[in-house]
């Protein structure tokens, strides 16, 4: 999962996967909208296929990427569970903030101390 993370941490990269999205694309149509060198273009490559992202088919002289999803698919299950947890946390804030607001003073829950 690091390495996911790390891939999807680099603009370039993340542009890159877009784009694969749309279908495969060659190293250098992948390089093209960066104005980086093939030497670059294929850094990153490496890094998205280092992580599962990304399967490069060498067609000839033609190196032909395309999309993983797999490794995106559980980034985005791992993600989804602190999604949870930010959006209960935050709506338990404010709901203790509306009650705040309107005078209402929120009853001491359980184990709490006064």
């Amino acid at each position: 999962m690091s390495s996911v993370f790390h891939a999807l941490g680099d603009a370039t990269r993340r542009r890159m996967l877009r784009e694969l999205s749309r279908g495969e694309r060659t190293v250098s149509e992948l390089a093209q909208p960066f104005s980086i060198s093939l030497a670059a273009a294929s850094k990153h490559i490496k890094v998205l296929e280092n992580a599962g992202l990304i399967r490069r088919e060498v067609r000839g002289r033609t190196h032909l990427c395309r999309l993983e999803p797999g490794p995106l698919a559980s980034a985005h299950e791992w993600l989804s569970f602190y999604e949870r947890f930010w959006t209960g946390r935050l709506d338990a804030l404010e709901e203790l903030l509306r009650k705040e607001e309107s005078g209402v003073t929120p009853s001491p829950e359980k184990g709490d101390k006064q």
